[in-house]
């Protein structure tokens, strides 16, 4: 059963506030985290004229919940493998011999999973009458807006000292991270490809709040 909008957003705000109660780095949580808040006063504004039904808000929400979680720990220090660890007795680092914190790809890959069914509800209300351009419209969508992002982090790197670039970016060392970030996020989009091949009658974007 899907939470309805109230519900979605009540517990990103519970999330949002625990992940401010002890800030580890205040300053560079508060760049993270203003995006959230840009990002959700943003939506809210889009809903006005253009509302989203509960499953599309609440992987929205979802998204933001998990930035916002990511953002406490400055994405290179979430402690998955530690909460793994006490949980299952492994880590991903033993079973897969990853070298760094993927926590960031992670949050790319739902940026691209979380917006994608929104952006192409949007383009089936106002462009297209196919579901399969609809979700070509999401996925170019995702991969320009990660582009963007990419340009962002790299002003960040340019503006700010070279620690403090990589406490706000979290490379971790990884020259290829950037398309690393940007691909991760393509794919959770195209795990949509199937959904967005039924017939016109179940169409996921035309259902409405």
């Amino acid at each position: 059963m899907t939470p309805s909008k109230v519900t979605s957003t009540l517990i990103m705000a519970l999330i949002f506030i625990l992940t401010w109660l002890n800030p580890l780095w205040p300053v560079e949580q508060g760049l993270h985290t203003s995006l959230t808040v840009i990002g959700l006063a943003g939506l809210w504004y889009y809903m006005k004229k253009h509302p989203l039904d509960d499953l599309h808000y609440g992987l929205i929400m979802l998204f933001l919940s998990v930035h916002a979680l990511a953002a406490h720990w400055l994405y290179s220090y979430v402690p998955y493998e530690q909460w793994l660890k006490s949980a299952f007795g492994f880590t991903l680092a033993q079973q897969l011999g990853w070298h760094r914190n993927n926590f960031d790809r992670l949050v790319h890959f739902l940026y691209g999973f979380c917006f994608t069914p929104a952006i192409a509800g949007y383009a089936l209300q106002r462009w297209t009458k196919g579901r399969k351009q609809a979700f070509v419209i999401a996925i170019s969508a995702i991969m320009i807006t990660s582009l963007w992002y990419e340009w962002f982090e790299w002003f960040i790197a340019m503006t700010l000292s070279p620690k403090d670039a990589e406490s706000y970016n979290g490379q971790q060392g990884d020259m290829w991270d950037a398309h690393k970030d940007m691909l991760t996020a393509t794919i959770g989009s195209l795990l949509w490809y199937v959904s967005y091949r039924r017939p016109v009658s179940s169409q996921i974007g035309n259902r409405q709040a």
